[in-house]
C-alpha cells in the first residue's frame, strides 16, 4: 500500500472523538480511494417503572377489564416485518424533493428495484434511499421532515 493511502491514525481518533461528542452513531469520510467509517455500538438502555398498588375503591368495573386486551392491540403494524426497509444512516428523512413536490411514493405504490422512496440527509447532503425489490408499498413509518436513526424503519415493501 502506497504511503499516501495509509490510514492516519490521528484522524481515525479524531472522528471517533467527534462521534462522542456530537453523539452520532457513524460518521464516514471519504477522500480519492480512501474510505474511513467510524461507528459506536448503542445499548439499549432499559427503564423498570414501578406501578402502584391497587386501590379496590378505584378498580374498573368487571366490563372494562374484559375490554382491556383489545385495546391494548398495536395501532400499527410491526416494524420488523419482511420487507422492511431500514434507514442505511442517521439523518431527516424527506419523502418529497422539495416542499411543494409530490412524495416519491405514497402506501399502494408499485416500485421496481433502485426507483427512489425518499430522502435521507445527513451533513448536508442528501442521500437517495433506493428501493431494495421490487413491489408495492404497504407502509410508511415516518413524516416529512422526521429525524430518523441507523435501521430505524422507513417503511414496507411487500
Amino acid at each position: 500500500m502506497p504511503k499516501n493511502d495509509a490510514i492516519d491514525p490521528e484522524l481515525v481518533r479524531e472522528l471517533a472523538n467527534l462521534v462522542t461528542e456530537t453523539g452520532l452513531s457513524e460518521i464516514e469520510v471519504e477522500k480519492g480511494d480512501l474510505r474511513i467509517r467510524v461507528a459506536r455500538r448503542l445499548e439499549p438502555v432499559s427503564v423498570q417503572v414501578a406501578a402502584p398498588a391497587p386501590v379496590a375503591a378505584m378498580a374498573p368495573p368487571p366490563a372494562a377489564v374484559s375490554a382491556a386486551p383489545s385495546a391494548l392491540a398495536p395501532a400499527e403494524p410491526a416494524r420488523s416485518q419482511p420487507g422492511t426497509v431500514p434507514s442505511p444512516m442517521v439523518g431527516t428523512a424527506y419523502l418529497r424533493p422539495s416542499p411543494d413536490a409530490k412524495a416519491f411514493v405514497d402506501v399502494g405504490s408499485k416500485v421496481e428495484a433502485g426507483d427512489k422512496l425518499l430522502l435521507i440527509e445527513a451533513m448536508k447532503t442528501f442521500n437517495e434511499i433506493v428501493a431494495p425489490r421490487a413491489g408495492t408499498v404497504s407502509a410508511i413509518f415516518v413524516e416529512d421532515g422526521q429525524p430518523v436513526e441507523f435501521g430505524e424503519a422507513l417503511l414496507v415493501i411487500s
